[in-house]
């Protein structure tokens, strides 16, 4: 391989140069993935690079495109993800360097001693999503796009919003309407400027319309579908580790809808035992919800053919219901001794409630995982004393709309904290705090 990347396709083999738009395989339709030439460095070295750069870390209010990278979550690990890109080339706000919460009331709830909670609520535009969209906007901007182009149950739009504004592209998402995507995140795609659709359907119709119409159009497509948002997506699991300080915990457990994420993970775990940065894998487990539960059953079935279900859940990150990496993620599940289980709705929002009521928050989708971790636990799957690593993929204010019809007045669900009416006197007063305080 004489460039530092080449895309492949996973189906048939199939190569293509590292700058070009196509999404897909063009000799069989397959997904592509990015095949990089080895780093230099290796084991220690290699984690003694990643680990100068964070410490080295430029603020985040640089003004540059050498700084935003310095700066990034995602670029430190640059040889991992797209090693030809140059500073220059790089579109960043920058993303990454998210927290990893230990909270005590949350593992408890969750029945697992040492329960840490990878936050990707805390990116620029609240989702993890900003991983992958920094690397695609960056290659779209490398491949000559002339615009680029998403389907979206709502934080994909909001990042690519974001992310063709910071690059200069006009960018168009494409939505489920009647009222299928949370408010906040709808707020965030049109706020940033991305020409939105509503269309008549679920995102499933979404995803089958666009890819359909960028290739015919020439629009580039940044679903995760697209090998560089995938790469982007790689570096939660990296930073989990190096958070660890290289000791890899028994568990990352995250929620799981159309894939990418699964698949991202896997590919960066695959990344870091080859490569020597750690000397074990976590075993992976996906979640997803049980009203979108395609990948949960195909899991149950030996994942001999891929399912399709309608989807319906509360969680609408994770509503889908032909999931399109899943040959990726299957992969994952079979390789690193991962499992696939799901959680209904109920269980989401208690674990939801749970999670906010520890003082971080989160979007309903992104509870699935310590729903997830729950019913492991109490499955004997997960094991009470193991470190186990949930990812959280969206901020608390992504759909705010769920978090306040859960606390209403009158509703019999656990862990409800619904506002109180008191009249306008000293006494009302004293008796709430009398009540919150006995």
């Amino acid at each position: 391989m004489t460039a530092p990347t080449l895309q492949r396709c996973d189906a048939c083999g199939h190569e293509l140069p590292e700058r070009d738009a196509r999404t897909s395989c063009p000799a069989c339709g397959g997904l592509l993935s990015l095949v990089h030439a080895p780093p230099a460095a290796r084991g220690a070295a290699l984690r003694a690079l990643f680990d100068e750069r964070l410490a080295d870390a430029a603020p985040a209010h640089v003004a540059d495109a050498a700084g935003a990278a310095r700066a990034s979550g995602v670029w430190r690990f640059r040889e991992l993800i797209a090693p030809g890109v140059s500073d220059a080339e790089i579109v960043s706000q920058p993303e990454g360097n998210t927290p990893l919460f230990h909270r005590p009331s949350v593992a408890a709830w969750a029945g697992v001693d040492a329960l840490l909670l990878k936050h990707d609520g805390f990116n620029p535009t609240g989702s993890f999503k900003d991983r992958g969209m920094t690397v695609a906007l960056t290659q779209a901007r490398r491949a000559g796009a002339r615009a680029v182009a998403c389907a979206s149950t709502g934080n994909t739009s909001a990042a690519l919003a974001a992310y063709a504004s910071l690059a200069g592209l006009p960018g168009l998402v494409l939505v489920p309407g009647a009222q299928q995507v949370a408010l906040g995140k709808l707020a965030q795609t049109l706020g940033y400027g991305a020409r939105t659709l509503l269309v008549r359907g679920d995102f499933d119709d979404c995803l089958r319309l666009v890819r359909e119409g960028a290739e015919r159009l020439g629009v580039y497509l940044v679903n995760s579908i697209n090998p560089y948002r995938i790469e982007g997506q790689k570096s939660v699991a990296l930073e989990i580790l190096q958070q660890l300080r290289w000791d890899a915990p028994d568990w990352i457990v995250l929620p799981a809808g159309n894939l990418g994420n699964t698949s991202a993970v896997g590919a960066a775990l695959r990344d870091a035992v080859r490569l020597g940065l750690i000397d074990r894998a976590p075993r992976v487990a996906s979640v997803q919800a049980a009203g979108a539960n395609p990948f949960a059953l195909g899991f149950r079935e030996g994942f001999a053919s891929p399912r399709r279900v309608k989807a319906e859940t509360v969680a609408t990150a994770i509503k889908i219901g032909d999931p399109a990496s899943w040959d990726r993620a299957a992969s994952v599940i079979r390789e690193f001794g991962g499992v696939v289980t799901e959680a209904d709705d109920a269980a989401i929002l208690e674990a939801k409630a749970a999670i906010d009521a520890a003082g971080i928050g989160c979007e309903p989708a992104s509870a699935a995982s310590v729903a997830g971790v729950r019913r492991l636990v109490r499955e004997g799957v997960i094991r009470p004393g193991e470190r186990v690593a949930a990812i959280l993929t969206g901020h608390v204010l992504k759909d705010p709309g769920v978090l306040l019809d859960y606390h209403r007045a009158g509703r019999d669900a656990p862990l409800v904290n619904a506002p109180v009416e008191i009249d306008a006197t000293l006494d009302g007063l004293a008796r709430a705090i009398d009540a919150v305080a006995s």
